[in-house]
């Protein structure tokens, strides 16, 4: 069971994602949100997806964009870091991965099937993986952090989307 980062292990940004994520054994708790993810969004209509709740805001659609590019960052941080990689990984502008990623021309379902393919992706590699490799310290994005933060921070900011989904897009319970 992957146990909850000390706050050594990630810079101070990540805090609230890694606070967002409940106690249990991380790879369950990954598994559960795809489930919970999929379920939440999958009757949204095309139309619902593309909603802004403001002129500059990203649609669903492309906050779902965000959370699976993200996704792909972390684990490409994950696996580097895992396998002992000391250079400094990049960051990466957000914003502009979303305005090029075009994700409004693409179906909810497409989306959603791509963030679940991307979700398996994480929890196999987060499976395959020892302590000592979880354990290892890396650097990305100008601080230091762990695989096993990496893991949390992937969640946490999945449970940070889904909220805002929720609260300011569909304004729902």
């Amino acid at each position: 069971m992957l146990s909850k980062p000390e706050a050594n292990e990630y810079a101070p940004y990540y805090k609230g994602y890694v606070s967002n994520v409940p106690e249990g054994g991380l790879l369950k708790i990954l598994d559960i949100q795809l489930k919970e993810t999929m379920n939440f969004l999958n009757d949204l209509s095309d139309d619902m997806a593309e909603y802004r709740y403001a002129p500059e805001k990203w649609t669903i659609k492309e906050v779902i964009g965000h959370i699976t590019d993200t996704e792909r960052i972390m684990c490409y941080r994950l696996l580097c870091i895992a396998r002992g990689e000391q250079e400094m990984l990049p960051g990466y502008h957000d914003e502009e991965y979303v305005k090029r990623g075009n994700f409004n021309r693409f179906s909810l379902p497409e989306l959603l099937h791509h963030q679940s393919l991307v979700r398996q992706h994480t929890i196999l590699l987060l499976s395959s993986l020892d302590e000592k490799a979880l354990l290892q310290r890396g650097k990305a994005n100008g601080s230091e952090l762990t695989g096993r933060a990496i893991g949390y921070i992937i969640a946490g900011h999945e449970i940070h989307h889904r909220r805002l989904i929720r609260d300011r897009y569909l304004n729902t319970d």
